[in-house]
């Protein structure tokens, strides 16, 4: 029904009533067989976007973002206060975490193109050193022309023993990229987006963050139907020694 009401309502209007018209969508799909990590609301089904997506009826969070949720509970555990620094970030996750008191939240967004309030250059980031405790950079590298200075931009930025969390489109083998792919065609060709730079493999995108100065732990995933989780789904969990 959601998608339905994006093909025949504007994009502003409906994203300042998304949250009305979830509440009322999610009605209709209330259960106790799955649950999302975020709103916490449960469910006798997840909503199916274009991609197949499990998308939760209430707060529209995608699998990868529920994901991302969990894994940061379990590593913010015990912080009273705490910076988060979070880059072009989900509506799901914008509006859980700018209501938790504990939590001073810094969403960004260079391109405009999310809920954000801030408008950092990943590679040049306007904060002094050792300023956040953690980090969200998910889907953001593959953007960027110059991912070496903005790993170690994220290393700079980060307290020492903090964390951050990343992810990427990943294949399998070496790093793929190429200066000469620039069109927006030849770019959706070879790198799976028309506003994608490379497409990093799992390994090769860990060298690059341990090069920036990073502790790497890779943690691939087993599938979670309750919580409307992916198979094989990978993160790699950075922490600043």
């Amino acid at each position: 029904m959601y998608n339905k009401l994006k093909k025949i309502l504007p994009k502003d209007f409906l994203i300042k009533n998304e949250l009305f018209f979830r509440q009322f969508i999610s009605v209709f799909y209330l259960g106790n067989s799955h649950q999302c990590t975020i709103c916490e609301r449960k469910f006798r089904k997840f909503l199916l976007n274009q991609r197949g997506e499990k998308l939760c009826p209430s707060c529209g969070s995608m699998p990868r973002d529920r994901r991302l949720f969990a894994e940061f509970k379990n590593e913010f555990s015990g912080h009273k206060e705490m910076r988060l620094l979070d880059f072009s970030p989900s509506r799901s996750l914008y509006r859980k975490l700018k209501k938790t008191k504990n939590i001073q939240y810094f969403p960004t967004d260079l391109s405009t193109d999310f809920i954000s309030e801030y408008q950092y250059d990943i590679t040049k980031i306007p904060k002094e050193d050792g300023f956040f405790d953690f980090i969200f950079c998910y889907h953001i590298l593959e953007h960027i022309d110059d991912d070496t200075k903005a790993m170690k931009e994220l290393f700079r930025v980060l307290k020492d023993k903090g964390k951050a969390f990343v992810q990427t489109p990943f294949k399998q083998g070496e790093i793929y990229e190429n200066p000469d792919v620039k069109t927006e065609e030849d770019r959706l060709k070879y790198f799976g987006q028309k506003d994608h730079v490379r497409i990093y493999s799992v390994n090769g995108l860990a060298y690059r963050l341990k090069s920036a100065g990073f502790e790497v732990q890779i943690k691939t995933f087993e599938e979670d139907s309750y919580f409307g989780l992916r198979q094989d789904e990978t993160i790699l969990l950075l922490t600043k020694n």
